[in-house]
């Protein structure tokens, strides 16, 4: 049976309010008497619950979110998650500034996490870019006992304290195996189109496509992921340039956020009667239209407001140095076609 300060005051031969001063760091208790109540707890093998402690102490988390400037759908869902984790602060018991920096702008995003370091927050989290910059930044975080979460996008060699997001690697041989099983034995090209390599998710995705591709569906070409940078203008040129370039371009692997310019690239081709088998991710109002319509075949989605609260919930316990439930922090991966839209 766990220990409770009842069992403290009882093992210590003192009343339940010394044990609260004790155990509360408050003043008011003689050395001899705090000696014997620590002991007492070191006996018992008493845990205290840090974050009631919090609660009856009436503490506020500071955290910064530090978020890309991006005109996509998802990440305007993930801004308006962390919105909606503002409006809870009160309840939450978190006090959360939103800092916005431009999309894949690695110096930009090392200098907002710098500057957020100098407020010194309880915790920070951000849409990592992978680049020395930005390691470099994270890595002066950790120096400052600043607990660090990456979002949506990790760093592979950073020193962050947790990730939030799906598993990009197993995100992207989910979409091979589909793309090579809607296909089935037809022969021809593959189109990528990424929003920029220089974010670890995207890179992921590509890796493991690519394995899946190659070890599964070798009698498809794969050509040289396209980078749209999330750009809607951008991205329809890539794709309208390489449909025209590859006639026998039979399928298209979206797996960045961006489709709104991809959608406007397939959709002559998909009225004209060009089969272009497409897989791509996030179900925003763009990509369930297309799957309503038949211009996309699948969509793998994450959520953006899981993902946030993880990623509070993770600082929380950084904060008060309780471990992570990594079971509850695990996002998964959800496959949506046209006939389990929810």
């Amino acid at each position: 049976m766990r220990p409770t300060v009842h069992d403290i005051a009882a093992e210590a031969g003192v009343s339940l309010a010394t044990v609260d001063r004790v155990l509360n760091a408050r003043p008011g208790v003689r050395a001899k008497t705090r000696e014997k109540v620590e002991k007492a707890v070191t006996k018992l093998g008493y845990v205290r619950d840090v974050a009631a402690a919090n609660l009856a102490k009436g503490r506020i988390y500071p955290f910064t979110f530090i978020l890309p400037q991006n005109d996509n759908a998802f990440m305007r869902g993930l801004h308006d998650a962390v919105e909606q984790a503002v409006e809870r602060g009160p309840i939450e018991r978190t006090q959360i500034d939103i800092v916005d920096v431009p999309a894949f702008d690695a110096e930009a995003l090392a200098a907002a996490i710098d500057a957020a370091r100098a407020k010194a927050p309880a915790g920070i989290a951000l849409v990592a870019i992978e680049s020395a910059p930005v390691i470099a930044a994270v890595a002066r975080l950790k120096q400052a006992g600043i607990p660090v979460v990456t979002l949506v996008s990790d760093l592979q060699d950073g020193e962050r304290d947790h990730y939030a997001g799906v598993d990009n690697r197993a995100a992207g041989r989910t979409a091979a195996t589909l793309l090579g099983r809607f296909l089935g034995e037809r022969r021809g090209t593959v189109g990528v189109l990424a929003g920029s390599l220089s974010v670890r998710d995207h890179q992921n995705r590509f890796e493991g496509f690519s394995e899946v591709m190659s070890e599964r569906f070798a009698h498809l070409d794969v050509l040289a992921p396209m980078e749209g940078r999330d750009d809607a203008a951008l991205a329809q040129k890539l794709v309208e340039d390489a449909l025209t370039s590859h006639p026998d371009m039979i399928g298209l692997y979206s797996l960045g956020a961006g489709n709104r310019g991809l959608l406007k690239a397939l959709d002559p081709a998909h009225d004209s009667g060009r089969e272009i088998v497409t897989v791509a991710h996030e179900l925003s109002e763009h990509a369930r239209a297309a799957l309503e319509h038949g211009t996309f075949d699948a969509v793998l989605n994450q959520d953006a407001g899981h993902e946030v609260r993880s990623a509070i919930r993770v600082l929380k316990a950084k904060a008060d140095g309780l471990p992570v439930i990594d079971s509850q922090e695990r996002i998964r991966i959800d496959i949506f076609i046209k006939d389990n839209l929810p």
